[in-house]
């Protein structure tokens, strides 16, 4: 029986994105199996059979299917903990684990495809725009406490693995990042890292030839 990890994911998703960089820094191999959210894949009877909430991205691991991205970055390091992503120190923990909430919870829900949908298309983009915006200007304030050469010290956290996605949703809708220093610093240092690199959207297999090419 094939024990490989299988990681249902979108291009786009950068829920997913969160964990596909998990899986590279802790040299996990899987196997992804691509869900169209533009097409509505995730509500077909096929997957919706497998996970209920119809959402990306959702991990099949050790025998064990887990939904919801913070909660598959947890069971990765507590079950392979040898590259850790999360600091010794509990306050410093802490400090990761509210970044992390600060994007999952109140940044990318806001923002996402599933709500985007509900708005007439004109007002998309500009909702889009002054959600990420408000969100990392909250982001930015939390590192000054914090940051190092990544979001909590020099060393990568769960915190690095899921803002830089989130900061591809920034790019994506034009929102200016330079009154944001400390989170310009650290998407810099996670680009130089083969991990983040090779979870970009633009690396995916279900990325269209047309949007490689025309990512920047």
């Amino acid at each position: 029986m094939d024990s490989t990890p299988v990681l249902y994911t979108y291009f786009r998703s950068s829920s997913a994105a969160r964990v596909r960089i998990a899986l590279n820094l802790k040299h996990i191999a899987y196997e992804a199996r691509p869900i169209n959210l533009a097409a509505g894949e995730h509500l077909s009877e096929a997957y919706t059979s497998q996970n209920p909430e119809a959402l990306l991205p959702y991990m099949i691991i050790d025998g064990n299917t887990i939904s919801q991205s913070v909660a598959i970055l947890e069971y990765l390091e507590e079950t392979r903990p040898e590259v850790p992503l999360l600091p010794k120190d509990p306050a410093h923990r802490a400090q990761v684990r509210a970044i992390v909430g600060a994007i999952c919870c109140e940044i990318q829900p806001l923002q996402n495809l599933r709500v985007l949908k509900t708005l007439p298309k004109d007002q998309q983009a500009e909702h889009a725009h002054g959600v990420i915006a408000r969100g990392l200007g909250v982001v930015e304030k939390m590192l000054e406490k914090c940051a190092g050469k990544f979001c909590v010290g020099d060393q990568v956290t769960l915190a690095d693995c899921c803002l830089i996605p989130q900061l591809g949703n920034a790019h994506r809708f034009a929102v200016d990042l330079s009154p944001f220093p400390l989170i310009q610093a650290v998407e810099a240092n996670a680009n130089s890292l083969d991990a983040f690199r090779q979870a970009h959207w633009t690396q995916q297999p279900d990325c269209p030839p047309e949007l490689k090419n025309n990512s920047g």
